[in-house]
């Protein structure tokens, strides 16, 4: 997983597409369904971090 698309497929994966047309809006989004994921064990620690890594980075681009 190397990009925001990456992080939007996975959790495509799982059912959750997200798009509001606010961007800082559907990467907090992304960041809280991820964090449930791993809540709920249905991905690893490592996805885990990269994808928050990955959506914090963009977060702060902006």
């Amino acid at each position: 997983m190397k990009t925001l698309y990456d992080v939007m497929q996975l959790l495509k994966s799982f059912g959750t597409v997200i798009y509001t047309g606010d961007r800082k809006a559907d990467l907090d989004l992304m960041e809280d369904e991820i964090k449930e994921l791993y809540k709920q064990q249905f991905i690893s620690a490592k996805d885990f971090s990269t994808a928050l890594l990955i959506l914090r980075q963009k977060r702060n681009e902006n």
